[in-house]
């Protein structure tokens, strides 16, 4: 019975510290990018996603997946303080793909609430001239 008590009284202690503590919110301006047209003469093309922590305690994603291989995102590795800004960049290489419209998204998991935030992006490539 001592033990029972004394691991909920310990659970308790700890959950009220977590609660204390606050958690990272992250806060981006916006989650979707469209490109619109661009030629597949230059095929790569970039954008920027800027986001803030409008939690309470230090941001970290710890990872940021794409959903193909054209896609690559990043990402600042420091944690992000609360109020801060940051940004994810990510570039589209259409280089070897067919033209035509394309939506691809990239998944970051975070310690913020919610753990998974999506970013879209999606454009037209217009074949070559």
């Amino acid at each position: 019975m001592r033990k029972t008590l004394f691991t909920l009284c310990f659970l308790a202690a700890g959950c009220l510290t977590a609660l204390a503590e606050g958690a990272a919110q992250i806060t981006f301006e916006k989650t979707t990018h469209n490109f619109g047209a661009f030629s597949e003469n230059s095929p790569k093309v970039t954008c920027k996603f800027k986001f803030t922590n409008t939690g309470d305690s230090p941001l970290v994603i710890h990872q940021a997946i794409a959903s193909c291989g054209c896609t690559v995102p990043v990402f600042p590795k420091e944690p992000i303080r609360p109020g801060e800004e940051g940004e994810v960049t990510v570039t589209y290489d259409g280089a070897g793909k067919f033209p035509g419209h394309f939506k691809k998204s990239i998944s970051l998991r975070t310690n913020a609430k919610p753990e998974i935030v999506r970013l879209y992006i999606e454009g037209d490539m217009t074949p070559k001239d």
